[in-house]
């Protein structure tokens, strides 16, 4: 039986102030090379000057950037805003709660302990980035998606291919019709044969791979809902995909947006999981110890 709580009147606070924190600096960074003149200038604009942004008007920062009111809203929605407003509500947030840049690049002659500090730091802020991009309302979209579908295909291509392995080894212990495939041309075969009773989970770092790309537009072609985890940005999956969950992972000369992205993704894993999970707990709880029996044979 499903279980659901309705929202007490923190629980919406707490969502209302999620909305506006979505790590405005770290979008700005990661769309810079997508913007064109004018939208670059506004942006670095935006980022030289946050605490001045805050109680600027869209007008005011128009002029100082020799632009026009309609190209600083535009960039505000490329950034995933409703609109200026927006934009400096969550700059404010940034501001009393500074985010860190710290995906410090390594360097040939770092020690070992200096490499260590580096990848873990850059590790935490990429779940703290992800984190403040994730919007609730995808998310639950997502769950309901998954939930209502009568089976799951989970797709994806080389470094992703272990993180739809992992989501599909957490989907069957607790207890969803779960199919994974990481081979290009079976994802193409079983996109081809989804129907409206199926979900279909792409996991793509880029959003850019021709396979998963390809996949998910035959399943949404075939009428399966489409859900897709893939890095803040535009990207050709997006135009296939019923509902988009942002990872927030950025790049240094020595380590790939990818390498940091996995943790990201698993942590957007986690939480479709648990959600899952507790929209019907009992079947979750059921499965979950009968799994767990199960896997206890396989151990001394």
């Amino acid at each position: 039986m499903k279980r659901s709580n309705p929202k007490t009147s923190s629980d919406k606070a707490a969502a209302g102030a999620g909305a506006a924190a979505f790590a405005v600096l770290a979008r700005i960074e990661t769309l810079w090379p997508s913007l064109g003149p004018v939208g670059q200038r506004i942006a670095d604009f935006i980022v030289k000057h946050p605490r001045e942004v805050i109680h600027m008007s869209v007008s005011e920062v128009a002029e100082r950037t020799g632009s026009s009111e309609g190209s600083v809203v535009g960039l505000c929605k490329n950034l995933g805003a409703t609109g200026f407003q927006q934009i400096k509500i969550a700059l404010a947030q940034e501001m009393v709660r500074p985010v860190q840049f710290i995906h410090e690049d390594l360097d040939p002659q770092d020690t070992v302990d200096s490499v260590t500090r580096k990848i873990f730091q850059s590790n935490v802020q990429t779940l703290h980035d992800t984190q403040a991009t994730l919007e609730t309302a995808s998310m639950q979209r997502a769950v309901s998606l998954l939930r209502g579908a009568e089976r799951i295909e989970i797709y994806g291509i080389g470094s992703a291919a272990t993180i739809a392995e992992d989501a599909h080894y957490r989907m069957l212990r607790i207890g969803l019709n779960a199919n994974v495939v990481v081979d290009s041309h079976v994802q193409a075969i079983s996109a081809s044969l989804t129907n409206s009773k199926v979900a279909v989970l792409t996991i793509s770092h880029t959003g850019s791979s021709h396979e998963t790309v390809t996949a998910t537009r035959l399943a949404k072609e075939a009428g399966a809902a489409t859900i897709c985890i893939t890095n803040f940005g535009k990207s050709p999956l997006q135009a296939h995909a019923d509902v988009v969950l942002f990872t927030m992972a950025r790049e240094t000369h020595f380590r790939t947006e990818a390498m940091t992205s996995r943790l990201a993704q698993l942590a957007i894993i986690d939480v479709l999981i648990a959600c899952l999970a507790l929209s019907d707990q009992d079947r979750a709880v059921r499965t979950l110890r009968k799994t767990f029996d199960v896997l206890s044979l396989k151990r001394y």
